[in-house]
């Protein structure tokens, strides 16, 4: 096989330049700290693996122990039912009606609840007060004091009402974007700054 040298005069082909990247959307502070695939895995952990914490607080908690049991068995749809506690739960379900004096624990208890957290108001109760919507110790809807993402009318409403709303607060987090949940949450900084001070720095 014959191997000529090309001449010296040849031009040789110049690498041609790349085009400049196309800016990333500025979407929230932790949407760019997670990529997309990332970001539909934890919704996909987070709609299936729901701690429930349930505030029960009249007969619409019945109706909750009822939808938790063999017959209704709501754990084959990835929830979690009597987490220990607020702060080891993912989902608060109100049932009952919410009176002005319970409010400030009902409040207490969700600020104690870690993100990403959601609410279900199970309950003409916990919707807007129910048969009691006009007593001066009834707090009208549940929604005042605290968000809710999720409301079950009925009163009471049937396990397969709740099994319903459960079902719609899936399809929420699946749908679920960290930017627009998270975007003024912290800052950059606050998210990847050390939790302990460096060796040789101050405390």
């Amino acid at each position: 096989m014959d191997v000529t040298p090309l001449p010296a005069d040849r031009p040789t082909a110049q690498p041609t330049a790349l085009p400049d990247p196309v800016p990333a959307p500025k979407l929230g502070l932790l949407a760019r700290l997670a990529p997309e695939p990332m970001k539909v895995v934890l919704n996909w952990g987070r709609r299936y693996s729901l701690w429930v914490f349930n505030f029960g607080l009249a007969c619409c908690a019945i109706e909750f122990i009822a939808a938790s049991m063999a017959r209704h068995d709501f754990i084959r749809l990835g929830v979690i039912p009597f987490a220990p506690g607020p702060r080891q739960a993912d989902l608060m379900i109100v049932s009952g009606t919410v009176t002005d004096k319970m409010a400030p624990a009902v409040k207490r208890l969700y600020e104690q609840m870690p993100e990403p957290k959601y609410v279900i108001s199970f309950g003409a109760c916990s919707n807007c007060g129910g048969p009691y919507w006009d007593s001066y110790s009834v707090t009208k809807g549940v929604d005042q004091i605290i968000p809710v993402d999720v409301y079950v009318p009925g009163c009471p409403p049937r396990p397969e009402a709740l099994l319903q709303g459960i079902l719609k607060l899936q399809e929420k987090i699946a749908r679920e974007s960290l930017a627009e949940r998270y975007a003024t949450a912290a800052s950059v900084s606050q998210l990847t700054s050390p939790l302990v001070a460096p060796p040789g720095g101050t405390a």
